[in-house]
């Protein structure tokens, strides 16, 4: 038999009222009455209704959580961060893979809402006027994280991607590399438009072109990162170092490379973007841009807590520092 709120009561010889305010942690309960609640309900295995409590206070203490794929490192990560400040304040997160369909995020965001969640963080591409739309008439507080509403309409945490994709490409300018191309991510994202500005933008204003031989655009996938190579060796002046939009794609760009016996960074340096787990598991170990995946998450979580609980928000689009890391795939200079 399931126990209930009456059974403690009745162990505990208080009503239940008593019981309600000892499990919802009101301080208004002697200490020797909280005592006496503690007790029962250790002694009848009790466990508080969480359903019961959500319709009673008009909160189901749930957060939805919208990812592209849950095996990526990034997103991972990401989550990883958003669980523990959903922990600290005590929220319990559901999870779900969107495959970075735009039909199936559309689908889980109602279907979050249709569970009662008291708040969304979302991960995304491309953010289109669908999405845009079923933000504006949600119920709950939605934050973005990592993903970029050109609105700005909607609460979002993420770095300066265009400085950050400047600052890379600059870098390998800098080790006297003239032939420098890019391997962006999905072309429709506003995040890597973003980095392709970056990349053009440096390129530019050291005196070079940035050919479209020299731009090519992959998944974000290993094997996306082999293919681009091989569509960059295609052309008769070679590149010789290459930014990479993802860490994965650059190992799949370092090995595609070391396969065809062209050695990394003597022939071509390879750059990438995120700083994963694999960045330091790849030989040479990957030069990458420091982008914090576990803070992302984290404030974009408390973010969100803040709009749930009507709290004051002094910028609801934040903007989180990026550094640059130098490993064995470029050149030291």
């Amino acid at each position: 038999m399931n126990v209930t709120i009456y059974d403690v009561a009745r162990e505990a010889n208080v009503s239940m009222a008593t019981v309600s305010r000892v499990v919802n942690g009101n301080p208004n309960v002697k200490p020797a009455t909280r005592k006496k609640v503690h007790d029962a309900i250790e002694r009848l295995g009790y466990r508080p209704n969480a359903v019961a409590r959500g319709l009673a206070s008009k909160k189901t203490t749930t957060v939805g959580v919208i990812i592209p794929d849950i095996s990526s490192i990034f997103f991972a990560e990401l989550a990883r961060g958003i669980e523990d400040i959903a922990t600290m304040y005590n929220y319990n997160i559901i999870l779900s893979n969107s495959d970075q369909n735009k039909d199936k995020e559309l689908h889980l965001i109602n279907a979050m809402l249709g569970k009662q969640v008291d708040g969304l963080v979302f991960m995304g591409g491309k953010i289109t006027e669908d999405h845009i739309q079923e933000f504006k008439t949600s119920s709950v507080p939605i934050a973005l994280a990592a993903t970029v509403d050109e609105s700005g309409e909607t609460p979002a945490v993420n770095i300066n991607y265009q400085q950050a994709a400047y600052e890379a490409t600059e870098l390998l300018l800098s080790h006297g590399n003239q032939e420098v191309a890019f391997v962006s991510g999905p072309e429709d994202t506003i995040i890597n438009v973003q980095k392709l500005e970056g990349y053009k933008n440096a390129m530019r204003a050291n005196g070079y072109e940035s050919p479209e031989d020299y731009i090519v655009s992959g998944d974000y996938s290993y094997d996306s990162g082999i293919e681009a190579l091989e569509q960059l060796l295609e052309f008769d002046t070679k590149p010789t170092a290459v930014f990479v939009s993802s860490d994965e794609m650059a190992l799949g760009v370092i090995h595609g490379a070391q396969d065809r016996g062209i050695r990394v960074p003597e022939d071509l340096e390879v750059f990438g973007f995120d700083n994963t787990r694999l960045a330091t598991m790849v030989r040479p170990t990957l030069s990458t841009v420091v982008q914090p995946m576990y803070d992302i998450g984290a404030v974009a979580m408390r973010l969100l807590t803040k709009f749930m609980n009507k709290e004051e928000v002094e910028e609801q689009n934040v903007i989180l520092p990026h550094r640059i890391i130098e490993r064995n795939s470029t050149q030291q200079k």
